[in-house]
């Protein structure tokens, strides 16, 4: 019937995109007081970089785990880094360097390899490397105990 709403869908699209941003900042808020990344889901999986507003709330939210955390950085550290290594695309992988060549490719938004990724795993994050916040904090945590912080970084690392 023309005009009717589907049954699994009752209010109009732009009022549960609006549950649906409230919801995720609820859960983003729980996630600094609980200090458990993995209840945020990355985004699906695409072969192009993430929106500009994606790719903000995911440093925001690395930056609140990194404070719980006592890892250093800055939201412009962490954004120049991540937009020299991936462009934003949350599922990059480089396949043609001497990592990639030993068989340990670097990957997603930092562009980490496994071993460091798991070295350097924050806490609370998922386990996951091409999970954002979980990359951001890993690759963070590690640039802090080589560099300093990231902001130190200004090349690859």
């Amino acid at each position: 019937m023309k005009g009717r709403r589907h049954a699994a869908f009752p209010l109009p699209r732009r009022t549960t995109s609006k549950i649906a941003r409230h919801l995720a900042a609820c859960i983003a808020a729980a996630t600094v007081v609980t200090g458990v990344t993995s209840a945020v889901a990355p985004a699906e999986a695409s072969a192009a970089p993430a929106s500009a507003q994606r790719i903000d709330g995911w440093i925001k939210h690395s930056l609140m785990v990194m404070e719980a955390k006592g890892i250093p950085g800055s939201y412009h550290g962490i954004h120049r880094n991540l937009m020299r290594e991936s462009s934003g695309d949350l599922y990059a992988i480089n396949l043609w360097d001497s990592n990639a060549k030993k068989g340990i490719p670097s990957k997603g938004l930092m562009q980490v390899i496994e071993p460091t990724f798991r070295t350097y795993h924050v806490d609370g994050t998922s386990w996951d490397i091409y999970d954002p916040i979980a990359n951001i904090t890993a690759a963070c945590n590690y640039a802090a105990k080589r560099y300093g912080s990231i902001d130190n970084v200004n090349g690859p690392y």
